[in-house]
């Protein structure tokens, strides 16, 4: 049974990895192989019985991969026309979740009931409401949103859409998940308004009781520095918990506490047990009716649906939920079951409801720890102290889930022993029941108890973070070199007396030994990775690394340099940059220089920036971009062909045309980057150094826009592909269509990251020219497709 449950996991987990969703045609094979099973277990020989084993087996993960393919048919049939993409809609519905209030804006989810015209409106979308006026620094001009709420609303709308970055986060599958097929945001118009205070359905019932406990938190902790944690505690909401304070939760690997981890929905449901339990042996006449166990594992299993219910029933509180459902039915009916079983139990339920469930790291996380908890527990002979028994937890689920953390994140807490073993106490046996007290009665005390403890807790926890090697960091594993570890770690953990277990180390290795595949000597790689409407340019020689471009800052708080260029990197195994270039002053090239500069370490650092200008003081060896200046790394050339020297804070030239301009040349191929250069400095470039303009590759001036790639700098340049770094359905219209049309007209080749994700070019010393497209090689049946037309063949040269 666990085995096919295994395979069922296996199929909605292939599922995800297609391009293309299958026609049911491709089913049919599973009739044959269903009848083959009966067939088999008639016959009831040896060999039969074998046969009908590997047959179920094929047929559990056809079924799981076809489970999953109808789900997500029946999602995916709940789009957004094309024609209704970015044109407003009137909709009535009702807000669903948690608004949540930015600076700016209030971002909320919304249930369509209907829409105007008939039109065909996703039934959940993903909504912002930004304040009136630029700039408002205050909600005086946003309505106070609650949960329940029925409003007619002019929205603004798209279809799922997010970057698609090598080993980057996939937000479009995200969306998917949670079932959010639209994304958009809400227009000034004088006709939006409420139409009913409250809904009374269950959902938004739930909703407005985590509301009314997150109000309570903030009106007992008003600026409180951890208040942020115990609404994650109590309602499973972490926007309000600072990023500073979410890093020393993923450096010290205690990040699962400040959630409804299944750790805390166990806890209150044990504790309900007792107490129920205690309760009913001393009514008499009810506990000769109705056993005082049986009752109490009734009440743990309620107390533990209400409090996952609170937290938004993500994959871990599920996983719990059904757990302690199994376990109480068993009770119920009298049997018992191996936990092994439970678990196996749970995941098929999970995966059923949610086959989108095998994507989200907590899946993998979750249900890996249970299962070496599991693994190192249960059927071990002979008798340990208690405190040896979780010792040896801790070391199985430390060793246990790095191969998935390297995976998934490219680090894992060194220091997660220690301080995993000081905070799960504190904040499971003391701060968890404390924040349920307090958000239960009227006074104040609990909470206030709560963030005290854990302000003392977070000492301990800080300290730990700041230690010098508290995160190991590393490039992304190749897959097979996980899948061995994992076989390794089965193998290390084994019981005692098990054959030769140190030779589960020797299984480890590659995971931290096979490195990337190096780039070429006198070769060039470079990404442009997708980071919206901005720039963030990747170029890796043998042995170096530069950084042209940091990309935009985000509304969120956050920037692309956390987002997307770190994780990159460090995916890449890239610790350090040789260089940082950022062109000029413009939010969307310099908004995540400041992120990227406090996570790596940078050799130099230049730059077109303004005198005053914070990176200068905050970059390492400062200076600016000069024409001329020029170096060699491993056979590559680099050069700046532009500005000349003070161009920073020359008052004649606009942010745009200080960029910095930068050619990259192998042996017999070149690449360009020409920031967001306008015609004026085309212009220049073309008249005082043509010969230097020639490339194979360049990245659009300025992102497409009218303003900039001048016929005379395209012909100049003369190259075989043309990179647009744009936004997808952004507000400039980038890449402009005539500024597309004028570069094939050229016979340019075109790529674009709002439709191809990030672009990948490798220049070879013998001229050659590679261009890889992330959404085209790593295709997903959930993304969102862009037609802009043929492309044609590179011109002859």
């Amino acid at each position: 049974m666990r085995v096919n449950v295994l395979l069922f996991v296996a199929g909605a987990w292939l599922l995800q990895q297609q391009a293309r969703l299958p026609s049911w045609m491709a089913a049919l094979p599973l009739l044959a192989v269903a009848a083959g099973v009966l067939a088999a277990r008639r016959r009831g020989t040896p060999h039969a019985k074998i046969a009908a084993r590997v047959l179920t087996g094929i047929l559990c993960c056809g079924l799981g991969f076809f489970w999953a393919a109808l789900l997500a048919q029946q999602r995916l049939a709940d789009a957004l026309p094309a024609d209704l993409e970015g044109r407003d809609v009137v909709v009535t519905g009702v807000i669903a979740g948690l608004p949540h209030a930015g600076e700016h804006s209030v971002r909320f989810l919304f249930n369509v009931e209907s829409a105007a015209n008939g039109a065909r409106i996703p039934h959940v979308l993903a909504l912002s409401w930004w304040a009136a006026r630029a700039g408002e620094h205050d909600h005086a001009a946003l309505p106070a949103l609650h949960a329940g709420e029925r409003w007619r609303l002019k929205v603004r709308l798209r279809r799922p859409h997010g970057f698609a970055n090598p080993h980057g986060f996939d937000y479009e599958a995200w969306l998917l998940e949670r079932g959010i097929r639209a994304t958009g945001y809400v227009r000034d118009d004088p006709h939006n308004h409420r139409l009913a205070a409250f809904v009374p359905r269950l959902q938004y019932r739930i909703a407005r009781v985590r509301e009314a406990i997150r109000a309570r938190i903030a009106r007992a902790l008003p600026g409180a520095p951890y208040a942020g944690v115990l609404e994650a505690l109590a309602i499973g909401d972490q926007r309000a918990i600072p990023q500073a304070q979410w890093q020393t939760f993923i450096r010290t690997g205690i990040g699962h506490l400040i959630s409804i981890s299944g750790l805390h929905i166990t806890m209150v449901s044990a504790l309900v047990f007792a107490l129920m339990y205690g309760l009913w042996r001393r009514l008499f006449r009810l506990a000769l009716r109705i056993p005082a166990r049986k009752v109490a594992a009734l009440a743990g299993f309620a107390a533990a649906l209400a409090y996952a219910l609170l937290a938004g029933f993500g994959v871990p509180a599920q996983r719990t939920v059904y757990m302690l459902g199994a376990v109480a039915i068993a009770l119920w009916l009298g049997r018992t079951s191996m936990p092994s079983a439970v678990l196996a139990c749970a995941l098929l339920v999970v995966v059923m409801l949610d086959p989108w469930a095998v994507m989200a790291a907590g899946f993998w996380l979750s249900f890996g720890a249970v299962a070496l908890i599991l693994y190192v527990s249960t059927a071990r002979t002979g008798r340990v102290h208690w405190l040896v028994e979780w010792g040896r937890v801790q070391w199985a689920i430390t060793l246990g889930l790095t191969p998935f953390l390297l995976a998934l994140f490219q680090q894992v807490s060194v220091v997660s022993p220690l301080a995993n073993a000081f905070a799960i106490p504190v904040v499971s046996l003391i701060v968890v029941p404390l924040t349920l007290i307090g958000v239960a009665l009227p006074v104040d005390w609990g909470l206030l108890l709560a963030h005290r403890v854990m302000a003392w807790c977070m000492v301990v926890v800080q300290w730990l973070s700041t230690l010098p090697y508290a995160v190991w960091y590393q490039h992304a594993p190749a897959p097979w070199t996980v899948a061995v570890a994992v076989i390794a770690i089965m193998w290390l953990l084994a019981p005692r007396g098990f054959p030769a277990r140190w030779l589960g180390l020797v299984g480890l290795l590659p995971l931290f030994l096979v490195l990337p595949p190096p780039v070429a000597e006198g070769s060039v790689r470079l990404t442009v990775l997708d980071v919206g409407q901005g720039l963030a340019v990747v170029a890796q020689t043998r042995h170096h690394v530069l950084l042209y471009d940091t990309g935009p800052a985000f509304a969120s708080g956050s920037d692309a340099g956390s987002r997307v260029i770190v994780p990159f990197l460090r995916a890449a195994g890239v610790r350090s940059l040789d260089v940082m270039v950022v062109s000029h002053n413009d939010i969307d090239h310099s908004g995540g220089a400041a992120s990227v500069l406090q996570a790596l370490s940078v050799g130099r650092f230049i730059a077109s920036l303004p005198r005053g200008n914070p990176l200068m003081a905050q970059g390492p060896d400062a200076g600016p971009c000069v024409s001329g200046q020029h170096w060699n790394w491993d056979d590559v050339h680099f050069e700046f062909l532009y500005p000349a020297a003070g161009a920073a804070d020359n008052p004649s030239l606009s942010d745009n045309d200080r960029g910095c301009v930068l050619k990259i040349a192998t042996a017999h191929a070149a690449a360009l980057l020409p920031a967001d250069i306008t015609h004026k400095v085309e212009a220049r470039l073309v008249a005082k150094m043509p010969d230097k303009l020639r490339a194979n590759v360049i990245v659009a001036p300025h992102h497409g826009s009218k303003t900039s790639s001048s016929p005379a700098f395209i012909a100049a340049v003369d190259p075989q592909w043309v990179v647009f770094s744009a936004g997808y359905h952004n507000r400039f219209h980038h890449p402009a269509r005539v500024v597309v049309a004028r570069y094939r007209k050229a016979g340019v080749r075109t790529t674009r990251t709002d439709r191809d994700g990030a672009v990948t070019v490798t220049l070879d010393a013998a001229g050659d020219v590679a261009v890889s497209r992330y959404r085209r090689t790593h295709r997903h049946y959930w993304q969102t497709t862009m037609d802009d037309g043929a492309v044609p063949a590179p011109a002859a040269r």
